[in-house]
């Protein structure tokens, strides 16, 4: 017999399906299973639609009927809900579909959530299990968590720079520090974005479109684009990509380099993950604030000896964690966590 672990790592791979596209809701999947089978997967695939428990339940009654599912286990990544907002309670769905077990795996951080599904189903005889680790469906929630827990979003930085952690290459040796297929991965990070940030020097200096153009990624929404200034939002370039394109209606501004004020507009348009993709400056800024959570940092093999670096001034060190090291074309590119402690401010 297949352990709930593994049940579990299928209902995760489902819930990856999402990321990107569920904000302001997590990516969650589930998959049911009776007898050692699977009758049914899904995954919530946007704000507004089936959740991930009723579109596997849609699926597994499909294919086998309503009788086969009756007495079946249903594993899901996280806690299921238990509240009717833009989709009724799932809670609901179980107890009609006549399953008898749920194993979830993340605790809901959503305070309306937490804890109240337990209730709910045990009253009705269903029996409510987690598994032991719950690392890997606490990772596809982490936007979520934060933003459920402090009401900021999930920040990444995100820069290419050489060797010697500059950004610019001398004048008249090309535009470009890393490789083409590191600036495809960029595309993946900014799909897995609910908002790009950039601050206005990059605005003036690079005129970028900070846009989604893979065409083989899933179709979504493009990204909210913030553009953070110290000057009045009004000595902007008018003419720059993003306020001229066919998104301009997605370009925000926020003056007087409020990074707090610029994070909060963010959620309160539906935003989870926000990637910056700035100088070194505003990256700075948003390290000794303690507002950044993740780092994608791409090297390319080459030393510039130019005088703009990647990362501005700091007043302490930064240590990060959960390090990656992977090879894109010709470039290194590292993940890794931003550590917290006590010397950040949120201020």
């Amino acid at each position: 017999m297949a352990s709930d672990e593994h049940w579990m790592s299928l209902a995760v791979i489902e819930a990856e399906k999402g990321i990107g596209l569920t904000s302001p809701n997590p990516p969650v999947g589930a998959v049911i299973v009776k007898n050692d089978s699977i009758l049914g997967k899904g995954w919530h695939q946007m704000a507004g639609k089936p959740h991930a428990e009723r579109e596997a339940i849609a699926t597994a009654t499909e294919k086998h009927g309503k009788q086969a599912i009756q007495g079946a286990t249903i594993y899901v990544t996280l806690e299921p809900c238990s509240t009717t907002g833009r989709t009724p309670a799932c809670t609901d769905g179980i107890i009609e579909a006549g399953i008898t077990r749920v194993c979830y795996g993340s605790k809901d951080p959503n305070p309306a959530h937490a804890g109240k599904a337990d209730e709910i189903l045990k009253e009705k005889g269903i029996g409510v299990s987690r598994i032991s680790d719950t690392q890997a469906c606490d990772l596809l929630i982490r936007p979520f968590s934060k933003v459920q827990k402090t009401g900021l979003p999930w920040v990444i930085l995100k820069s290419g720079m050489s060797l010697d952690g500059n950004i610019t290459r001398p004048k008249g040796e090309g535009k470009w520090l890393t490789s083409q297929e590191s600036r495809s991965y960029v595309q993946r990070l900014r799909h897995q974005s609910d908002a790009i940030l950039t601050g206005g020097q990059t605005l003036r200096a690079d005129d970028p479109a900070l846009t989604i153009r893979d065409t083989s990624l899933p179709e979504k929404s493009q990204p909210w684009r913030m553009l953070v200034t110290q000057q009045c939002g009004s000595n902007l370039p008018t003419n720059a990509q993003v306020f001229t394109d066919a998104y301009a209606d997605r370009t925000l501004i926020q003056e007087n380099g409020d990074l707090i004020a610029s994070l909060n507009r963010l959620v309160n348009k539906g935003c989870n993950t926000v990637l910056v993709e700035a100088g070194g400056t505003l990256m700075a800024s948003f390290l000794r604030a303690g507002l950044a959570d993740e780092v994608a940092f791409f090297y390319a093999p080459l030393i510039t000896g130019t005088p703009i670096p990647a990362i501005g001034f700091l007043t302490h060190d930064i240590e990060l964690t959960n390090q990656t090291y992977q090879r894109i074309g010709n470039d290194i590119l590292l993940s890794a966590l931003v550590a917290k402690d006590k010397k950040e401010s949120h201020t």
